[in-house]
């Protein structure tokens, strides 16, 4: 268990923060200060409204952080993926979380507790900026998203959703045109633009006729 840890600690950080230096040192003193989770398909990593005890790192699988109203309804804000982190307001704030954040498959998270952020943030030079600035890009994305929702057309909200899952998902397959497979459903872009299944249903087959886009088992294909 040690050594994935270990495995985990050095991939999420080289990944999240390549600017900084990783030395074995720092990694080895981290180590104490993480865990490793797994976790089932559909399981709650934190509850909307409850405090956050530590800042987490998708290893594998994929979590969902999601809104929930009193009537309840669910609005689906990101998809984190696997080397992203999720948590920080709530957990460096010491506030309840805002969201929600669920396990949308089987999942292995790092989990970074206070000890591990102190060790972060008072003993990496330059890590608290570059984890100010990776949190300041994911709000910007994320306002740009709520903006869309309350002011833009559906189109434009489709468009922005799907920006938003291209990011989420950077590695994905690529063709020979350059062309990026992402993995989503109808039902996962509706929750996410904020839209209902047959209207996302009906702007995807508009964006195929114009060769925006290309329809794929399992998820589309995206134009480079």
């Amino acid at each position: 268990m040690a050594a994935d840890a270990l495995t985990d600690l050095s991939l999420l950080l080289g990944h999240q923060f390549p600017q900084l230096p990783w030395p074995a040192a720092t990694l080895q003193a981290l180590l104490p200060r993480v865990q490793l989770r797994r976790l089932p398909a559909q399981a709650v990593v934190f509850a909307q409204g409850a405090a956050t005890p530590a800042l987490y790192g998708v290893m594998a699988g994929e979590v969902a952080i999601r809104l929930g109203t009193v009537d309840g309804a669910v609005s689906v804000v990101e998809h984190t993926q696997p080397m992203q982190l999720f948590g920080l307001a709530s957990f460096a704030s010491g506030l309840p979380a805002t969201y929600e954040a669920i396990t949308t498959r089987p999942s292995r998270l790092l989990v970074l507790g206070p000890a591990a952020y102190e060790l972060l943030m008072d003993g990496v030079p330059g890590f608290a900026r570059a984890l100010m600035a990776e949190f300041a890009r994911r709000h910007d994305a994320t306002m740009r998203q709520l903006a869309a929702a309350r002011h833009h057309g559906a189109m434009a909200r489709l468009t922005l959703a799907l920006d938003q899952m291209r990011r989420e998902q950077p590695g994905r397959e690529r063709d020979a045109q350059g062309w990026q497979r992402l993995r989503t459903t109808q039902a996962e872009l509706a929750a996410l633009a904020g839209l209902s299944r047959q209207t996302v249903n009906s702007l995807l087959a508009a964006l195929v006729t114009q060769g925006r886009l290309r329809r794929a088992y399992g998820g589309l294909w995206l134009p480079p």
